[in-house]
């Protein structure tokens, strides 16, 4: 069999492994569904408010850009916090020390978090239909626009969560990243309008994934009326796609280069200091 079949076969028994086990450990539970379901609660006592006299009920606008923030944030994080935590213990050391190797260790990361990801945009969407309303999911088109939406949200930000993995050689320092993302969620749109914001930080969240994620959700689970609250009163299809795919270019050209290099650094002295380090902070 050709070694590199073999190496995305093992790949993917890596990553629904991985899954599994995340889903069977409290610890990981927690860590992996505590936003979720904070969210999911703000989105619930927002369910009442309406977007300045709109009529478009803030708990249904809110929830499409959540599943889109989750999208992102997982997505970025999840691969970044388990690259960090693997060159920590050693498990990179031991997926490069193998033929094709890195293929399959990559492959499984991103199964496993595309797998969680996918389960927490599910658990959203039902609490979303059944708890708050005013989503529209009952069309052809409105399920091609999520799936679609779901994909291209994965291409644009597990490479991202790759680069981001390979920058930092600590689970702790990959911590910090968070900051800035939770900063971009606050200027994106997601729990208020990005309309009601200054020029300058609209001009930010356009740039980065999460604003256009947020856009293309909603653009997929409400209906065609509530585009008035959006910024040009239109869900900005082609701009969506423009730039989602934009960011899945740069991503997948950035992430084997850095990936490399952080392979060709890997030994077996690096992972001793690593592992010294975390010690001596224990």
């Amino acid at each position: 069999m050709n070694p590199t079949t073999v190496a995305v076969k093992a790949g993917f028994r890596r990553g629904r492994i991985e899954l599994i086990q995340t889903l069977t450990n409290g610890m990981d539970l927690f860590a992996q569904f505590f936003w979720p379901v904070a969210t999911m609660v703000a989105a619930f006592f927002m369910r009442h408010g309406t977007f300045q006299g709109t009529g478009v009920g803030l708990g249904s606008l809110a929830l499409p850009s959540l599943l889109g923030m989750i999208v992102a944030i997982t997505g970025m994080a999840g691969v970044a916090q388990g690259l960090a935590m693997d060159r920590e213990d050693g498990t990179l050391l031991r997926a490069k020390a193998t033929p094709n190797g890195m293929l399959g260790y990559l492959i499984g990361k991103v199964v496993a978090v595309s797998g969680i990801t996918l389960i927490q945009v599910a658990l959203i969407l039902v609490f979303g239909l059944t708890a708050i309303g005013g989503l529209h999911l009952d069309s052809v088109g409105a399920w091609t626009t999520l799936i679609g939406m779901l994909i291209l949200g994965l291409l644009a930000c597990l490479p991202l969560g790759a680069v981001l993995g390979s920058v930092f050689d600590s689970p702790r320092s990959v911590g910090f990243v968070t900051l800035p993302i939770m900063g971009l969620v606050a200027i994106s749109g997601i729990f208020y309008p990005i309309s009601g914001l200054p020029g300058w930080l609209q001009a930010i969240a356009h740039v980065f994934p999460i604003y256009w994620l947020g856009l293309g959700m909603r653009s997929a689970l409400l209906p065609d009326s509530a585009a008035a609250v959006e910024l040009s009163h239109s869900w900005r299809h082609l701009e969506t796609v423009a730039v989602l795919g934009a960011w899945a270019v740069l991503g997948f050209l950035l992430a084997p280069m850095v990936l490399r290099r952080m392979a060709r650094r890997e030994s077996g002295a690096a992972v001793a200091a690593r592992r010294e380090r975390a010690m001596s902070r224990a």
